[in-house]
């Protein structure tokens, strides 16, 4: 395995655990599950303060929905697949951005 390959790897770690991490620190706050609901209350102050959780939550959630969906209505394997595709690349998106953030601190050196 390539050096490049073993750093991509360890930044979808990251951005799965991340994800993680917003979402249950939410639902320790609030005692409900985090969902996408937040940005359908209308445009109020909560429903913007929830887009940047949301966009670091999102692939938590995503794969949330989908094994509950895979159980409860038996959803195709294709569809699986799909959603499992995208919260992946959400989450190397969003890990890419933690780290580049944790480095531009200085907390972290490349």
């Amino acid at each position: 395995m390539s050096l490049e390959s073993l750093q991509m790897l360890h930044v979808l770690a990251i951005g799965f655990a991340v994800a993680g991490l917003c979402a249950s620190g939410y639902q320790l706050i609030t005692e409900q599950a985090p969902s996408f609901r937040l940005l359908a209350q209308g445009p109020r102050p909560s429903a913007f303060a929830a887009v940047p959780f949301l966009a670091f939550a999102a692939p938590f959630i995503i794969m949330r929905n989908t094994i509950r969906g895979c159980h409860l209505e038996g959803r195709p394997i294709e569809f699986v697949m799909l959603a499992t595709a995208i919260a992946g690349f959400w989450s190397l998106m969003s890990g890419t951005l933690v780290i580049s953030g944790l480095q531009a601190l200085g907390v972290l050196v490349a």
